[in-house]
């Protein structure tokens, strides 16, 4: 798949950068580890003139000329392509043995767990993955890609992030080989580390802020990756944070007793509370009812999350929890509200940080947020321009509904210019020159970062708010942001949660009271017992007037199928199933009006308006279908009685 010229001409100042002998600039994006490369037999593509995107000297090229500029985070703007072709070399994983019960058993939680390393000649390279794993060339490019960061993070340290790639379609892959998807998509959590490691030949030069001076590092940089087919994205992050320090330490066996830990786990069992052993620690894990399950958590816990996070039960497909979200959202306190409205109205956003860890987290965070709604559009928690999606995702095109972009490469303000909505992560910044910041949780002190890409805040086009802000929560939240400790941030990011979950259920009430009158009443359901079906009982007779009829809602994506609304003769023994009465849009607002909501609109107007927009999305239907399947079972149920 070609890709676009990614230069970044005019987006900061018209200083010119001398190109000199840096043939291979287009390296690590921003990590402080590309290196001066030597000549190869193969003569790489030059590189074409760019101006001058940043204000001391690129890691990943070093004959670039200093500027008089104020200093500014060093970030490219691509990574160099590996060819697909060519042959992986042998990594110390592939003499691990492979015991195919323990290989099944680990299965049923995690696909496996790569090792992908930096090399100076191809960019990030997926070492090996344990135990082995059947993956397409583009699985495994998109899996390195999206495995680092394409920013500098900091001099040494660590972080952790997540992604989730399509898997390859084009190709049916045996279950023998790789066990299936539960959704389409493979989802990688990653800790990242970048260390000094004196046995690498060739170094960086990069520019020290305090100095002015140029100083030289060999760094080793290697992600740990979890793949899994779950979408638990707290309980693997704290899976993530305790093996990829030790990793780091203690090496493949300490990878190889991972694995044969979480075999030892029982199966992920729906609704179920579970203790897991992992790596001498002990998890405890809330596995939701399903994917769309809102899962509660009491503030009042905060200070057991800071102090002792594996002693607190962890829903599993919460956001991570740690370090607080509300950092996140610091710039955009006022316009939550909005963001919220956008989110549950399936409208793209697109979230810039600026890291990979900042925009994964504000991702999964915003999705929990639309729970028990579906997911009905596409999330990406953290997306690069080397993803195969990427010209799908990111074009000229209006962006695709319900979209949930994660980036920090400062190409996509450019690229995504025209996107509605654009939400860019951290406090507010006085200016857009780079500032010293707190490194990340598990980052190292000292760290230095910049700010490329859109200031912080919330910039919509086309968004009006429809309900009322709570201006007494908004107080608290600014107050945590001003004066507040770990623990106060933590417990003001789980009041924040906790309201808007509860606005999210109380958009569906009216909904779901109308619903109870779709149902089939006792003498429907009896009359259906003793095969004397009549029109009235709604048994696959659709509606007069304007109505949606069940049998035909959108059900992409929802995992499930609703019966067919065409009935079969059938004898009195076997009476067509029992199934809701197709949904009449007049009839609902009709309802509305009457019962009202407890959801804050700003006017009976902006009521109205809003759920005509509800009742237009796809996680509507989505919604709408998960609803008639639950009672199609209750009612089969009954009539098999």
């Amino acid at each position: 798949m070609p890709k676009p010229d990614l230069r970044l001409d005019d987006i900061w100042d018209d200083d010119e950068i001398d190109i000199g002998t840096a043939r291979a600039s287009l390296s690590l994006s921003g990590i402080a580890s590309a290196l001066q490369l030597e000549s190869t037999p193969t003569k790489p593509r030059q590189p074409h003139s760019r101006k001058a995107s940043l204000g001391w000297a690129s890691p990943s090229s070093p004959n670039l000329k200093l500027q008089s500029r104020k200093s500014s985070l060093s970030r490219s703007q691509t990574l160099p392509r590996v060819a697909s072709t060519r042959s992986r070399r042998p990594s110390i994983l592939d003499s691990l043995s492979v015991d195919m019960t323990v290989s099944g058993k680990m299965r049923r939680w995690i696909l496996g767990v790569a090792v992908v390393n930096f090399d100076i000649d191809h960019g990030p390279v997926v070492d090996g993955i344990y135990p082995p794993l059947f993956l397409y060339p583009d699985e495994i490019e998109n899996i390195a890609f999206s495995s680092f960061p394409d920013s500098a993070q900091f001099e040494q340290g660590s972080q952790a992030h997540s992604f989730r790639i399509r898997e390859d379609e084009t190709m049916d892959v045996p279950s023998e080989k790789r066990p299936p998807t539960i959704d389409g998509y493979i989802y990688g959590f990653v800790h990242f580390s970048q260390r000094k490691d004196a046995s690498i030949k060739r170094g960086y030069q990069q520019a020290r802020r305090s100095s002015r001076r140029f100083y030289e590092a060999d760094l080793s940089q290697r992600s740990v990756v979890i793949l899994t087919h779950h979408q638990y994205p707290a309980l693997f992050s704290a899976v993530t944070t305790l093996l990829g320090p030790l990793y780091e330490q203690h090496g493949v066996p300490m990878l190889e007793s991972a694995c044969h830990n979480i075999a030892t786990w029982p199966p992920p069992t729906a609704g179920a509370s579970v203790e897991l052993g992992f790596l001498g620690n002990v998890i405890q894990v809330q596995i939701p009812r399903n994917r769309d399950e809102q899962q509660a958590l009491d503030p009042s816990v905060a200070d057991k999350l800071v102090n002792s996070a594996l002693q607190t039960m962890i829903p599993a497909a919460a956001a991570p929890l740690l370090p607080p979200a509300l950092l996140l959202f610091e710039a955009s306190l006022s316009h939550l509200w909005s963001i919220w409205e956008c989110l549950v109205l399936n409208e793209p956003i697109l979230l810039f940080g600026l890291s990979p860890a900042e925009t994964s987290q504000a991702v999964w965070w915003l999705r929990d947020l639309m729970r028990p709604i579906p997911l009905s559009g596409d999330i990406r928690p953290y997306f690069t321009i080397h993803d195969r999606d990427h010209l799908a995702l990111v074009n000229k095109l209006p962006p695709k509904s319900g979209l949930l972009l994660g980036v920090t490469n400062p190409f996509f303000e450019r690229s995504c210019s025209h996107w509605p909505h654009i939400l860019s992560l951290g406090k507010h910044r006085p200016e857009r020159n780079s500032i010293a910041l707190k490194p990340a949780r598990g980052g190292s002190a000292g760290v230095t970062q910049g700010s490329p890409g859109p200031r912080p805040g919330w910039k919509t086009k086309t968004h009006k708010r429809y309900v009322s802000k709570d201006r007494a929560l908004l107080k608290q939240l600014e107050t945590a942001c001003e004066k507040g400790g770990e623990i106060e941030l933590l417990r003001a990011s789980l009041l924040l949660r906790r309201h808007f979950c509860t606005r999210t259920t109380e958009l569906l009430l009216p909904l779901s009271r109308y619903l109870n009158t779709l149902i089939p009443t006792p003498a429907e359901v009896a009359s259906a017992q003793s095969g004397r079906c009549t029109p009235a009982s709604g048994v696959g007779t659709p509606a007069s007037g304007r109505g949606t009829p069940a049998s035909t809602t959108n059900l992409a994506g929802s995992g499930m199928s609703a019966p067919s609304s065409s009935s079969t003769p059938s004898s009195i023994h076997t009476p067509p199933p029992l199934r809701l009465k197709p949904f009449n849009t007049t009839h609902f607002f009709a309802s509305l009006k009457a019962h009202g909501t407890t959801l804050p609109f700003r006017s009976s107007g902006k009521r109205v308006e809003f759920y005509e927009r509800w009742l237009k999305t796809p996680a509507f239907g989505l919604w709408l279908a998960q609803q008639e399947e639950v009672v199609i079972n209750v009612l089969s149920q009954a009539q098999a009685q």
